[in-house]
């Protein structure tokens, strides 16, 4: 295995079982573990027997921690960068301690891992020969109308994160936008309560409406111009 001084590790999205050796093996090897939130990724830790020093990488500290972390690994000292589920960077910190590291001339590698992204696009039976990723949806109607409106008019899957606390107004967007418009909502992916909720955006409206939905959730939109089966 090539020693970096930092590695990028993706972890699981839900199933903690789904976690590679590799994975492990360098958890194990590093001298500190910088996570997104030190309880969450505490407890995966605990369930495999790493006992490392942590160190908190979220969103409000991550430009400030950056540096220090490219410093030490000039040092000498080995990282691994984890967040609370899936890849780091993606939806997730990351981003900027990359950067960093560029700038600094700190070499860094990426195990490759769970995604939620691609694990709903193939359960959600939609076309996945191409397909966009937008991350989470705005929250501002304007905002997210504008891009449920590209979502529908493009010729790929489009894929977003959402809350469960707007999953049914957006759907309720969607449907009155286009009531055929075929959709997918995927839920705690990997979970005991695994469901993927497949259907044009009015029978999903029709659904939630009587039962709304819990958990993390995936949103895929076929697109109108999109290739069918």
């Amino acid at each position: 295995m090539i020693d970096y001084p930092v590695s990028f590790v993706g972890l699981p999205i839900g199933n903690r079982e789904d976690i590679t050796r590799r994975a492990l093996a360098v958890l194990e090897g590093v001298d500190c573990i910088c996570c997104e939130d030190t309880r969450n990724s505490g407890l995966l830790l605990a369930h495999y027997g790493i006992r490392k020093p942590l160190l908190s990488l979220h969103e409000h500290n991550e430009a400030q921690r950056a540096p220090e972390i490219a410093a030490r690994a000039q040092a000498g000292e080995r990282f691994a960068v984890v967040t609370d589920a899936g890849m780091p960077g993606v939806s997730d910190p990351g981003y900027r301690l990359i950067q960093v590291l560029r700038r600094c001339e700190v070499p860094f590698t990426v195990l490759p891992g769970p995604s939620a992204v691609i694990t709903a696009l193939v359960g959600s039976g939609l076309p996945s020969d191409a397909f966009f990723f937008g991350g989470f949806l705005p929250v501002k109607s304007g905002r997210k109308a504008a891009v449920l409106q590209a979502a529908l008019a493009a010729a790929h899957t489009s894929i977003f994160y959402e809350s469960p606390f707007r999953i049914v107004k957006t759907v309720a967007a969607l449907a009155e936008l286009d009531p055929q418009v075929p959709l997918c909502v995927a839920r705690e992916l990997t979970k005991v309560f695994e469901t993927y909720h497949r259907g044009s955006a009015a029978e999903l409206l029709a659904e939630f409406s009587a039962r709304p939905p819990k958990g993390e959730m995936v949103l895929l939109i076929g697109g109108t111009n999109a290739p069918r089966a």
